[in-house]
C-alpha cells in the first residue's frame, strides 16, 4: 500500500498515450486524486488501440497506467467545455498536459492562462524535444526519440542494424522523471505557496538513462562501443550463455566473481588462463572475451540443473534466466519476491471506485469507455 502521501491534492490530467499518464499514474499511487479529461468521441487512443484488450474494450496498456484515476469526457475546444475546465483548474493543484508545444496555448490553457486561474498551480508541459529551440514544434513518438539521442546504436553487437529497446523505455522514463519534478514543484508549493511551471522532454529523460554514454561523447567527442550482450566490464563471465534449454544472464565482473563462477561450472582451464592473462581476457573491449568462456560453457547445462541453483547461491554468482516477461517465474515472479504488486493491481477503477483486484487475477482496472466516463460537452 502506498503512504497515500499526496491525498488531498488534486491533479487534472490532460495528457494521453504513455507520458503524461505515467506521470499521473505515480500521482494517484500516492493518494493524488486525478481526473483524466478525454474527448468525449475519441478518448484517449491508448484506451482501445492495442491488439490486448481487458474487458469491455480496455486496453491493457491504458488500465495499467490509468486505473485508479477519475475519468471525464470533455471537449476542451467547446465554449462549454472550456469553461468547465476552468472552473476545475481553480480547485486543482497540478495541471499535466502532453500536446505538441504550441497546441494548449491555442486551446487557451498554456502556463500563463492556467496561471491566471490559479497562481500558485504546478504546471507540466510534456514534449519531444523541450518547449524551445529548433526541434521544439517537432512531433515524437519514444522510438523516434531513441533513435534521435543516439539510444538505437547502443544496443546490439557494432556489425548490427540499429536496435530500438524492446518497450517504450522513453515514454515511461519521460512519465517517472515528470512525476519526479511534480513532487519536488508541489514540496516547495507547500513551503512556500508557490507554484511551477515545469518543461519535461522526452530528450532528457533519455539522456538521463544514457548518462554515462551521453557523458562519455560529450566529454570525448566518441561513443561507446556496442558490447551486445556483453556485460560493460569487459569481463568474460559477464555476458549471456546458452544452456540445454534456454540462456542465462551471468555477472562474474570482479575476479572473485569470475572465479566462484568457473569453479561452480567447471571451467577450471578457462579460470587459469584467466589469471595467467587477466589483462587481455577481463579488459579487452576489441575482442570477444565472453567466447573463451562460452566455447569451453557445458551445452548440457540446463537451466533447471543443480548447477545453475548453485549460481543463484551466494553473492559471488550472480546469474539468472533469461525469461519472456509472460513466463510467470519470470518478470511477474520478480516483481512479486521483489515486494511488488501486480502492474494492473490498483485500488481503484477509473471512475467507478470499485476495487479492481479480486483474488489472484485482476480484472479490468477500467470498466468501459461508456460508465468510465462522464460526458460534459458536445463534440463540435
Amino acid at each position: 500500500m502506498g503512504m497515500n502521501a499526496l491525498a488531498g491534492v488534486r491533479v487534472v490530467d490532460l495528457s494521453h498515450v504513455i507520458a503524461g499518464p505515467t506521470a499521473s499514474h505515480y500521482l494517484a499511487l500516492e493518494g493524488a486524486e486525478v481526473i483524466k479529461i478525454e474527448h468525449p468521441l475519441k478518448g484517449d487512443i491508448l484506451r482501445g488501440g492495442a491488439r490486448d484488450m481487458l474487458d469491455d474494450g480496455i486496453s491493457i496498456g491504458f488500465a495499467s497506467i490509468n486505473g485508479g484515476k477519475q475519468s471525464l469526457a470533455m471537449d476542451v475546444k467547446h465554449p462549454r467545455g472550456k469553461a468547465l475546465l476552468a472552473r476545475l483548474i481553480e480547485t486543482a493543484d497540478v495541471f499535466i498536459e502532453n500536446f505538441r508545444p504550441g497546441a494548449v496555448a491555442r486551446l487557451g490553457f498554456d502556463y500563463e492562462h492556467v496561471k491566471a486561474i490559479k497562481p500558485d498551480i504546478v504546471y507540466a508541459s510534456i514534449s519531444g524535444f523541450g518547449q524551445e529551440g529548433q526541434w521544439g514544434r517537432r512531433a515524437a513518438y519514444d522510438h523516434v526519440v531513441q533513435a534521435a539521442v543516439g539510444m538505437t546504436l547502443l544496443q546490439g553487437s557494432e556489425d548490427q542494424e540499429p536496435i530500438k529497446v524492446g518497450f517504450p523505455v522513453v515514454d515511461t522514463a519521460t512519465g517517472m522523471v515528470a512525476g519526479q519534478a511534480i513532487l519536488a514543484a508541489l514540496i516547495r508549493r507547500f513551503r512556500e505557496g508557490k507554484g511551477a511551471y515545469l518543461d519535461i522532454s522526452m530528450a532528457q529523460a533519455a539522456l538521463q538513462l544514457m548518462w554515462p554514454d551521453a557523458a562519455r561523447a560529450a566529454v570525448t567527442g566518441r561513443d561507446a562501443p556496442r558490447v551486445g550482450n556483453r556485460g560493460f566490464s569487459g569481463s568474460p563471465g559477464a555476458a549471456c550463455f546458452r544452456c540445454a534449454d534456454g540462456w542465462i544472464a551471468t555477472a562474474a565482473n570482479t575476479m572473485a566473481q569470475f572465479r566462484a563462477l568457473c569453479e561452480t561450472i567447471g571451467l577450471i582451464k578457462v579460470l587459469r588462463r584467466s589469471i595467467n592473462a587477466r589483462q587481455e581476457l577481463l579488459l579487452s573491449q576489441d575482442k570477444d572475451p565472453a567466447g573463451a568462456v562460452e566455447a569451453q560453457t557445458p551445452k548440457g547445462m540446463r537451466i533447471q540443473s543443480p548447477t545453475y541453483q548453485a549460481l543463484n547461491r551466494g553473492r559471488q554468482r550472480p546469474a539468472g534466466a533469461c525469461r519472456p516477461c509472460a513466463d510467470r517465474p519470470g518478470c511477474l515472479a520478480a516483481w512479486r519476491l521483489s515486494g511488488g504488486r501486480r502492474p494492473t493491481e490498483v485500488e481503484r477503477d477509473a471512475g467507478t471506485g470499485r476495487r479492481a483486484v479480486q483474488g489472484g487475477r485482476p480484472r479490468s482496472p477500467v470498466v468501459s469507455a461508456r460508465c468510465a466516463v462522464r460526458q460534459i460537452a458536445p463534440a463540435q
